[in-house]
C-alpha cells in the first residue's frame, strides 16, 4: 500500500492553476517535514517547495515562490500545492515527499519516502 498519494494533476491552459493533493500514511506523515518536486521532460528532479512538520516554516524554489504555496493539515494527513499563472514550463511530473526528519529542505536526499507522481500539462 503506498504511503504518498497525489492527485490533483491534469491538463491546464496557459495561465491557469491546478491545486495537487498529496494523501499520507500516518506513519511517513506524523512529525515529518514535507516537500513537493517535479521532473520536466529531459531534466532532473527539482525542488519546488517544503514545510515543517506542523507548517511554520516553508520553502519555495525561487522558480515559482511568487506562483505556488505550500500548505498541510496534521489532521488529515494531507499536504496540498496550490499552483497558479502556470506555464508550458511548468509541465513535469509532481511528487511529494516525506522528510527524515522536522524539516526536509531543498535536497532530495533529505526524504526517504515519495509518491508515484501526478502529471501536470501546461498548454500554450
Amino acid at each position: 500500500q503506498a504511503e504518498l498519494v497525489e492527485s490533483g494533476g491534469g491538463t491546464v491552459q496557459v495561465g491557469g492553476s491546478l491545486r495537487l493533493s498529496c494523501a499520507a500514511s500516518g506513519r511517513v506523515f506524523t512529525g515529518a517535514g514535507m516537500g513537493w518536486f517535479r521532473q520536466g521532460p529531459g531534466k532532473e528532479r527539482e525542488f519546488l517547495a517544503g514545510i515543517s512538520w506542523n507548517g511554520g516554516n516553508t520553502d519555495y524554489a525561487d522558480s515559482v515562490k511568487d506562483r505556488f504555496s505550500i500548505w498541510r493539515d496534521n489532521t488529515k494527513n494531507t499536504v496540498w500545492l496550490q499552483m497558479d499563472n502556470l506555464e508550458p514550463e511548468d509541465t513535469a511530473v509532481y511528487y511529494c515527499a516525506a522528510a527524515r526528519s522536522v524539516y526536509g529542505g531543498f535536497h532530495s536526499l533529505n526524504y526517504h519516502s515519495w509518491g508515484q507522481g501526478t502529471q501536470v500539462t501546461v498548454s500554450s
